[in-house]
């Protein structure tokens, strides 16, 4: 390239960047929009974890090219490109358009040095700033998907730079610049498809350029030939193998074209090109009419809109429409200039030859003459005819410039040209700030695309203004009545904003525009695939009535009865057949899927979904690690099947778990989930400071998170911390007063640890008022009345909690212990009390007794709770409570009981279990 860069100057060059970057600085401050959204946010090519492969086997937006939606548009060097973008900047649009830019700039000073083999140096340098400030490029330069241009641009001029250098020394063949010729324009295929057409360019170069043929000429040594009256000239023979080797190189580049889509056209709705599905004449009529709309682009760039698709231009129905004039005016002046440069000799001819070359034949793609495009006006698409342009307009600038009397006013014309474009190129980059800009500036043009109504909606919508996008989508629906878009987005706002009625009602009527099934006739090619969504849409919306889920499952069934490849139908009919707890038919929708797509994690993820429900665990653990082959940052698999492998209570998994959240949390930062988890995995391996601060963090983030406030106050008390739960608690039960573990725990903390009898009291009672039956809290009661020494109350309390449990044994052996307190309480019932303190005692450790058990009890329960996980503690020992009464009792034997009821508080550890049974 800078070889071929060597004819232009310093100069040259520092005017043509300093223009570039004076017109396109503002795009630099433009986000993602339009396409940039498919080709860049949605794009999966793009990220390191996709194979390289993928951008050879996929189109140009990431869909694999054997899919029948595939456009079809095969760019994957184009990809490359956004993909070296993503590695160094991810999602940053800055780096973008600033590569767009600099690849503009490049595109501008190649194209000077293709102007100056047909122009003098002046008009070569004006014909390349008219080309670096026309607004038309504004969606090639600013639209990041408008690289496909700029590079496929650089290398078709490349190729044609190349080309120029291949006749040698007396008509001699250089074949080395050939070879090169052909690789530059597999390359610049390979960036847009437009990139084969310089094979023509150079065609036409070779013979009325390079041989200096004209029409007559050919016509003359034709006729001579024909009538054996000469031969071919030896320079004609090697003009001709010249042309065979490039179109046999051209061919080959067409059948390889071919074999990628697979032999398949893209298939395109009325929606998109209406006048192609059109009958003739206007179809015919319609297409040409749009060459002078393209022409008066190029000519009048004042009125620009993004998407020229619908009903932005009317069909032109009738040889009558007063249209055709423009469309005959345009043919008559292009045969006018075609007639000029072929048959006249001279430089002139040539440059409006190369001209015509230029704006014709790189537009032949795109003008609907071999097979229907996706648009009907696309601006990106004249960047390369625009080249053609600028040099015609150059060459007319020069003819009258070299007149006196025009000198000066020409001068002054070219430079308010210069001057008004590069300001409506500055402006226009602005619209291409957002979304909602860039399709607001498109409706102050055209108001008859209910596309633009769409995605204005669309616009708003992403911004969570649905009563606006609404009004939007309803001005779409009555633009174009028959848009199944529109109606849809309607019902998808609707529901957005929980009106259901209007919702269904709106998918009702999309559903009715959808074309009737014909036995025989392939549905995809008469409606866009993407409408099928209607059904699932509509189903999605009903299925939230427990009493129409069948009626849901019907809409899926359709949807698959159309389209047995609709991939989705089989994702979304799973999702509801789990939900009607039909897990084997849910699986078996998502295997069906599967066949149809096994590259998709998503799907392996849905599977292992399934597999849970079927109590599978190890096929689901399977499927969650296909998911993370496929997307090694599949944020829902690495939680899931982390989550998974730490409720196996296998150790060795654990290590793998918490590699998985750690990856979770640095996806999802703000997730508390991810932190609170990472918190268990640490209770569970007993690293207690790691456990507080992983808890701490799930706090901080959600403090109303009911799992991590319990668990962090449960850690406290497990670790000889219990004052420091207390205020956990207290923030837990402020959040949740109904929690009843936490007002167990709490509870047993203001008992044991604050002596604050009355404060446990009120936490058990509460207990009993939300659940009258709860036998640990009932029980606990029963020990806060002994523990006022109220022992009727006591005796009342467990004779009660007994009748709820029957066959707990320790419940009774309670009750024993209290009635013969009170039995050896009322045989001294007329005595002095000991003066030596022996009875208070003994009261002291029968209550000991009594908090001992109920703390065991508390270990019980909470083992019961979890019902995922084993305990590691034994059930604690009961054989003091089972030892008679003695009146005889040591201080040793007083504090070894203390001891026990100590060790029965380190057994709340297995709490650590109740958010299992949460």
């Amino acid at each position: 390239l800078l070889e071929k860069m060597a004819g232009v100057s310093l100069k040259e060059a520092a005017l043509i960047v300093g223009v570039v970057a004076a017109c396109y600085w503002n795009s630099l401050f433009c986000g993602f929009v339009f396409d940039d959204v498919s080709a860049i946010l949605d794009n999966k090519d793009l990220h390191p974890s996709t194979p390289l492969k993928n951008l050879f086997q996929n189109d140009f937006w990431g869909t694999p090219m054997s899919e029948e939606r595939s456009h079809k548009s095969y760019r994957p060097l184009t990809v490359l490109t956004f993909r070296l973008n993503y590695l160094f900047s991810e999602l940053n649009a800055v780096s973008y358009h600033f590569l767009n830019l600099v690849f503009h700039g490049v595109v501008c000073m190649v194209f000077l040095k293709v102007c100056k083999l047909f122009l003098d140096n002046r008009s070569s340098v004006i014909a390349s700033l008219l080309f670096a400030v026309h607004p038309i490029h504004t969606e090639a330069v600013t639209g990041v998907v408008g690289r496909a241009e700029l590079l496929s641009s650089i290398f078709f001029l490349a190729a044609f730079l190349s080309y120029t250098k291949s006749k040698g020394p007396d008509n001699t063949i250089v074949w080395t610049p050939i070879a090169v010729t052909v690789f530059l324009v597999a390359v610049a295929t390979l960036c847009k498809e437009q990139g084969i057409t310089v094979v023509g360019i150079c065609c036409v170069y070779e013979v009325f350029i390079a041989q200096g043929y004209t029409l007559p000429t050919l016509l003359d040594t034709a006729v001579q030939i024909l009538r054996g009256k000469g031969s071919i000239p030896f320079s004609m023979l090697q003009t001709l193998l010249k042309l065979i080797v490039l179109m046999f190189s051209t061919l080959l580049l067409v059948v390889v074209r071919v074999q990628v889509i697979q032999s398949q056209l893209p298939v395109f709705t009325r929606f998109d090109n209406p006048a192609a599905v059109s009958p003739s004449p206007a179809r015919q009529l319609t297409f040409n009419y749009l060459l002078p709309v393209n022409a008066w682009l190029l000519l009048n760039p004042s009125e620009l809109c993004c998407d020229w698709t619908m009903g932005t231009i009317p069909l032109v129905e009738s040889l009558l429409d007063v249209r055709n004039i423009a469309t005959l005016t345009f043919f008559c002046f292009l045969g006018a200039l075609i007639v000029f440069s072929l048959r006249y000799p001279g430089d002139s001819s040539k440059t409006v030859l190369m001209a015509l070359c230029l704006i014709v034949l790189p537009f032949i793609p795109a003008s609907n003459l071999f097979f229907p495009v996706g648009f009907v006006v696309a601006e990106r698409v004249l960047y390369v005819p625009s080249m053609g342009f600028c040099i015609l307009v150059a060459h007319g600038w020069k003819k009258l410039s070299n007149k006196s009397v025009l000198r000066k006013i020409s001068w002054v014309c070219l430079a308010a040209v210069l001057f008004t474009h590069a300001l409506k190129t500055l402006h226009r980059n602005w619209d291409w700030e957002s979304e909602y800009t860039l399709f607001m500036s498109a409706l102050k043009v055209n108001k008859n695309n209910a596309k633009l109504w769409n995605n204005v909606g669309h616009a708003l919508e992403n911004e969570k203004n649905f009563e606006r996008a609404l009004q939007f989508f309803i001005q779409a629906t009555q633009v174009q009545p028959d848009d199944i878009g529109a109606h849809m987005n309607v019902g998808r706002t609707y529901k957005n904003l929980n009106k259901t009625k209007e919702a269904e009602e709106s998918y009702m009527i999309a559903k009715s525009l959808m074309p009737q099934i014909i036995p025989g006739k392939k549905y995809a090619a008469r409606v866009a695939p993407n409408h099928l969504n209607v059904y699932i849409n509509l189903a999605n919306l009903i299925r939230a009535n427990e009493s129409r889920l069948e009626e849901a499952d019907q809409l899926y069934r359709q949807a698959i009865s159309m389209r047995p490849d609709f991939k989705q139908a089989y994702i979304s009919r799973g999702e509801l057949l789990l939900k009607m707890n039909k897990p084997l038919k849910a699986k078996e929708a998502y295997l069906r899927a599967l066949e149809l797509d096994r590259t998709n994690a998503d799907l392996w993820y849905n599977l292992a979904i399934v597999y849970i429900e079927l109590k599978d665990p190890t096929e689901a653990l399977k499927n969650f690690n296909r998911a993370l082959e496929l997307n090694p940052m599949h944020k829902l698999a690495l939680f899931n099947s982390a989550l998974l492998m730490q409720e196996s209570g296998d150790a060795r998994l654990r290590p793998e778990a918490k590699k998985r959240l750690l990856h979770y949390v640095k996806e999802e930062p703000q997730d508390a989930n991810g932190y609170f988890n990472l918190g268990m995995l640490a209770m569970d391996d007993k690293k207690d400071i790691e456990a507080e601060a992983w808890m701490k963090k799930a706090i901080k983030l959600q403090p109303n998170f009911r799992s991590a406030l319990f668990n962090l106050a449960l850690l406290y008390s497990q670790t000889a911390k219990e004052l420091m739960a207390l205020p956990v608690l207290e923030d837990l039960l402020r959040y949740y007063p109904d929690h009843t573990k936490g007002l167990i725990l709490k509870g047993d903390i203001l008992m044991n640890q604050k002596k604050d009898i009355a404060g446990a009291k009120m936490c058990f009672e509460k207990i009993l008022e939300l659940d009258p039956n709860n036998v640990q809290g009932k029980h606990n009661l029963c020990v806060v009345y002994f523990e006022e020494r109220d022992l009727i109350k006591a005796e009342k309390c467990l004779v009660e909690t007994l009748a709820l449990a029957p066959h707990e044994e320790y419940i009774q052996r309670h009750l024993n212990i209290v009635r013969s307190k009170i039995a050896s309480l009322g045989a001294v019932e007329q005595s002095s009390r000991p003066s030596d303190g022996t009875a208070d005692a003994e009261e002291k450790k029968s209550f000991q007794n009594l908090k001992e058990v109920k703390n065991e009890k508390t270990t019980t329960q909470s083992t019961v709770d979890n019902n995922k996980k084993q305990s590691k503690n034994k059930k604690p020992t009961e054989k003091n409570i089972m030892d008679k009464e003695n009146h005889k009792k040591s201080t040793k034997e007083i504090k070894d009981i203390e001891k026990k009821r100590v060790a029965a508080l380190k057994r709340l550890e297995e709490i650590e279990r109740i958010l299992n049974g949460e």
